[in-house]
């Protein structure tokens, strides 16, 4: 049994390296195409993140309900198909017409990790609930780590490639990348009872993090769309500098994920999310402050591996606390709510960078965060058990 399991998980991971690969390099190469290639300004690339990320919310809820009640295989095939077919319509074609619906299949709403609804991150509720079923709540911190791992270091090598190929070559090369994804998932197994619409356990505790969600979600919003294009914008740095940022922050940001399982065993759920994000917005904070592209450079590197080193935890602790047949809903609800939200942030966000407003987002992260961790500590305290109250869902994906 360990076995099967093991290989269905290698399977998986080889589908979310793939995946991964074309999405770092879509992360890095769209901002670009429309801001050098097509010169269209950041209001529009704000609008083409807003509505990525409504569709990636839609879609998640949509694939979270099919995956509990039809099944957890083909739901994730589908799914994965998405990324390809979006890379490979904006290859085609340099229209916004066409570039808007792309973006919304693909999800490029750059809103954070792959795991968390970042580009093809439609897919997370549905990997997550089968990597719950092929793995122990003993082991499950572990495996979510080294998967997620494995996703970012992958992306990380994506936007590194992305500096020795032309803007449109890009969407080509991540097209047949992505495609690839997809055909390693033919043969995966993925055992999982269909489940039937059923009302949800726990819809208090679902509200709490609904409500951390969409705080977090907004901050996210707020500035992690724009880091990229804020260099472009502010600095004007070409696209094959940025790439390698791009590829060390990514780097540090995957590594950082191996820590999980040693926040999880000295931190708790909730003091991990604390230290780590609570650190993350301190440097964003202070980020627009700064006119000294060095020091800007390594907050950028750094901080967004803040944002992201609690999340496997998060991942193991919500498969601990819901149903087998309810977590692909779960999750579901709670990425509509946190994306719904990133994408306020991120209009919000395009309005005020197009006015040259560039440090409000920042310092508007760091407020919102503040308030967000402060809703951790009264919902959920420093408790890592489980309440008597019934089964939780995890917080948002990222």
């Amino acid at each position: 049994m360990e076995h099967t399991a093991n290989r269905e998980i290698t399977i998986l991971g080889v589908s979310r390296v793939a995946r991964s690969i074309a999405a770092g390099m879509i992360s890095v190469a769209f901002p670009y195409y429309i801001l050098t290639t097509l010169k269209y300004g950041a209001f529009v690339i704000g609008m083409i993140y807003v509505a990525a990320t409504i569709a990636t919310a839609v879609l998640g809820l949509f694939f979270g309900i099919l995956t509990d009640l039809w099944g957890r295989k083909g739901s994730l095939v589908i799914a994965s198909l998405l990324l390809p077919v979006s890379s490979l319509m904006v290859y085609f074609s340099g229209s916004l017409w066409v570039i808007f619906p792309a973006a919304m299949l693909g999800g490029y709403s750059a809103t954070g990790s792959l795991a968390g609804g970042g580009v093809g991150g439609v897919v997370a509720p549905i990997q997550n609930a089968v990597l719950t079923g092929l793995s122990s709540e003993r082991d499950r911190t572990k495996v979510f780590s080294v998967l997620t791992f494995l996703s970012g270091i992958t992306a990380a090598v994506g936007s590194l490639l992305s500096r020795l190929l032309d803007v449109q070559e890009i969407f080509a090369v991540a097209t047949v990348v992505s495609a690839l994804g997809v055909l390693v998932l033919v043969a995966l197994h993925a055992p999982a009872p269909r489940g039937k619409m059923s009302r949800l356990n726990a819809r208090v505790t679902i509200g709490k993090f609904t409500l951390t969600g969409i705080l977090n979600g907004f901050s996210q919003g707020l500035v992690v769309p724009f880091l990229i294009p804020f260099f472009v914008l502010m600095y004007h740095l070409p696209k094959s500098e940025m790439a390698i940022w791009a590829f060390a922050g990514g780097l540090l940001g995957s590594a950082s994920l191996l820590a999980a399982p040693y926040l999880e065993r000295n931190l708790g759920f909730v003091k991990s999310i604390i230290w780590t994000r609570g650190a993350g917005a301190l440097l964003f904070v202070i980020f627009p402050l700064l006119r000294f592209l060095p020091l800007s450079i390594i907050i950028y590197v750094i901080a967004p591996s803040l944002r992201v080193m609690a999340l496997p935890i998060q991942q193991a602790e919500m498969t601990k606390r819901v149903d087998d047949d309810e977590i692909g809903r779960a999750l579901g609800i709670n990425q509509v709510a946190r994306l719904a939200a990133s994408s306020t942030g991120t209009g919000l966000s395009g309005f005020l960078m197009d006015t040259a407003a560039f440090g409000v987002p920042f310092w508007a992260y760091g407020v919102v965060m503040v308030v967000n961790l402060y809703l951790y500590l009264r919902f959920f305290g420093a408790r890592s058990k489980r309440p008597s109250e019934g089964p939780i869902p995890s917080a948002e994906s990222d």
